[in-house]
């Protein structure tokens, strides 16, 4: 299916038709153009707004697997379908105009640049939101991989619909964006989860699970570059927890490498028939075939799944990283892999789903501050390790609370 764009001024009411049935309406009130959708396998509409003039020129973009409200050239808002609607040969009511979408173009590595990370949040698409963060160190480079957010965790009727978007410093206060690292690309796709990069020889890699529209079980999925800015999906990963788990809950996948070579991966999901929160934990030799282990956590009973996992070593220690509810929590152990011990206060004080990476043998926690509901600000901490394997933290930059 190409992608087609419907040109009409904002104060315009638009209607497009096809076997009798409406399958698009934009219509505009109170300072604001909207737009509703109506898709193939649901009932309800897919929306879209944006503040506008009566007589600005906007755009309507509908791609397979992305719609969009563009204002005066600026891209405004933007939701995602579930069974997108071919609306090439559709009756037009009103006055717009309906013209095949210029193919989208491969995105420099560097599309802008900003200063001063924390609290910040995109300005210039709209009403867009940082959601969890995964930082990781590269090539002298600190990056943050985040979750794109619009309407808090309510896109795509309520799946989240958030894709992975990348941002660089070399200096923890000048910053590059990067191209979307994983996008939403197919229908099917509800969300992109949380989850984590690895580079292995010249290659880097994403891991992630995929949030289903149908809620069947989420799929490990991974996404490769050779630049680490340009990440292709591949068609040819896919691995599914057995039946030991709650399949449709995996998620955030973090891929890790021990000192002989082997990559663990560790998954939140819940063991299964006692729905027991837990982190899986898979092994590989290769990153391609992964076998199951025993849980690298189980939390204690009466807890939800802990979400969002990290590890690092650092002073002799072994870290690992959870959250619940949001709240980030650090456990220790002399071993890689456990016995965990906890201090009596484990809680990392960065906002929400803290996760970290070295920066110059820094310990930097990225998070995000949210607003009004799932999603807002990054924000920042560091951490420093305690001969007895307990962590201290102190806010990175001046000025935070």
């Amino acid at each position: 299916m190409k992608a087609w764009d419907v040109a009409f001024a904002a104060g315009e009411e638009i209607s497009l038709v096809k076997e009798n049935k409406e399958i698009l309406k934009l219509y505009y009130a109170e300072n604001a153009v909207y737009s509703e959708l109506f898709c193939e396998k649901t009932d309800k509409p897919l929306c879209l707004s944006a503040p506008a003039e009566r007589d600005e020129k906007v755009l309507f973009r509908l791609r397979p697997a992305r719609a969009e409200l563009i204002v005066s050239g600026k891209l405004m808002d933007e939701n995602w379908p579930w069974g997108t609607p071919d609306i090439s040969d559709a009756e037009i009511r009103g006055a717009a105009k309906l013209m095949p979408s210029p193919d989208e173009e491969l995105l420099p590595s560097v599309t802008d640049t900003f200063r001063g990370a924390e609290g910040w949040r995109p300005g210039d698409f709209g009403e867009v939101f940082v959601g969890d963060c995964m930082p990781y160190a590269d090539s002298g480079r600190y990056h943050v991989l985040w979750l794109w957010d619009r309407r808090h965790h309510r896109s795509k009727w309520g799946r989240g619909a958030h894709q992975w978007a990348h941002i660089s410093t070399y200096d923890l206060e000048n910053w590059q964006v990067h191209p979307m690292a994983v996008p939403i690309t197919e229908d099917w796709e509800g969300s992109i989860c949380t989850g984590s990069h690895i580079r292995c020889g010249d290659m880097q890699y994403l891991f992630y699970t995929v949030r289903t529209m149908d809620g069947s079980p989420a799929p490990l999925r991974r996404s490769v570059s050779s630049d680490g800015y340009h990440f292709k999906k591949d068609p040819g990963f896919s691995v599914t927890l057995s039946e030991r788990y709650h399949g449709a809950s995996a998620r955030d996948p973090k891929v890790v490498r021990d000192a002989e070579g082997l990559f663990h991966m560790f998954v939140t999901t819940s063991l299964m028939p006692e729905d027991r929160g837990c982190l899986a934990h898979l092994l590989s030799e290769d990153l391609d075939s992964w076998q199951e282990t025993e849980p690298v956590y189980v939390a204690p009973e009466g807890e939800d799944q802990p979400e969002c996992s990290d590890y690092f070593i650092a002073g002799g220690w072994h870290y690992l990283i959870l959250s619940h509810h949001g709240k980030g929590q650090y456990f220790y152990s002399r071993e890689p892999f456990g016995p965990w011990l906890r201090a009596e206060d484990n809680s990392i004080p960065c906002r929400s789903v803290p996760k970290m990476a070295y920066f110059e043998d820094r310990i930097i926690f990225t998070g995000f501050a949210g607003m009004d509901g799932y999603a807002g600000t990054m924000t920042f901490t560091e951490a420093f390790t305690q001969a007895d394997g307990t962590l201290k933290f102190k806010p990175l930059f001046k000025g935070e609370e």
